[in-house]
């Protein structure tokens, strides 16, 4: 399959597919990424939340930017559309976390925001802050990425944790990794245990499932996009941790899967490998 350029222009039929053996297939790792994903690790002494007046200024501006440009991006490239975003609304005050599917990198980064109706903070891995010039932005614009030890992985949660009690919104990709355009949902690999911040923090969740649709523009092959916002859904003061991670980690991909179904178009076409030994 084509490399990330797949989203920023046209493909040939001929590559427009993906042959996988397992659904944690990652379609556009390239030889680089090969290299470098799983080495990527935080610094020593990463700050999740940052203290200093100056860099917190920064980053309210870098944010009202980044806004401004995620408008016009999904308006006149991604000819994005959305539907039902008014449920965000019965959030109220209180934070919220919103699961996605994870299919267009570019689109993935800058929907949620348009979605949520406060500053949004996404989990990543490590290795997108060693994007060129993009993924020095990232902590600025919300980013938590996972930490590589013991003493990074409690601060990682404990961010997450005050961000919510803040009232913004968590933005998690439950799938992991980016198959670009899928019109199907994958299981969750880490199953329920993403489902643990809203769970504890007592916050309801929302789903946020994008579509593909042929596009309208004359000659394009790249799909036109539909997201669908279903919520919220609430952790049940009846139950205890545990059944209410599995029960809303159902909800969340019951609800992905049904809208799922709005799909008319594959543009990329994803076939499971056959097991069968000739």
């Amino acid at each position: 399959m084509a490399k990330a350029a797949m989203f920023e222009k046209d493909l040939p039929e001929e590559e427009r597919f993906f042959y996988y053996e397992s659904t944690e297939d990652d379609p556009i790792k390239t030889e680089e990424q090969e290299k470098t994903h799983n080495k990527v690790e935080l610094y020593d002494g990463y700050k999740y939340i940052k203290k200093n007046p100056f860099a917190k200024l920064y980053g309210i501006i870098l944010y009202y930017i980044f806004k401004l440009f995620a408008r016009w991006y999904a308006r006149f490239y991604l000819h994005m559309k959305m539907e039902n975003r008014k449920v965000i609304k019965k959030a109220k005050k209180t934070g919220y976390v919103i699961y996605a599917n994870h299919t267009n990198p570019f689109h993935d980064l800058l929907s949620p925001a348009l979605v949520a109706d406060r500053h949004i903070y996404t989990i990543c891995s490590p290795a997108n802050l060693d994007v060129p010039f993009v993924g020095k932005l990232l902590p600025y614009l919300g980013a938590l990425p996972l930490g590589k030890n013991a003493e990074q992985k409690a601060e990682f949660h404990a961010a997450i944790d005050t961000r919510i009690k803040q009232g913004n919104c968590l933005v998690i990709y439950p799938e992991a990794h980016v198959w670009p355009y899928y019109t199907g949902i994958r299981k969750f690999p880490a199953g329920d245990r993403s489902f643990k911040y809203p769970v504890r923090n007592n916050v309801p969740i929302f789903t946020m499932t994008t579509t593909y649709h042929k596009s309208k523009k004359k000659g394009q092959a790249r799909p036109d996009m539909i997201v669908y916002i279903d919520g919220p859904f609430y952790p049940d003061p009846k139950k205890n941790d545990d059944e209410n991670r599995a029960d809303l980690a159902k909800k969340a991909y019951d609800s992905m899967v049904k809208y799922s179904r709005k799909n008319t178009y594959e543009y990329i076409q994803y076939r499971k490998k056959s097991t069968k030994k000739s």
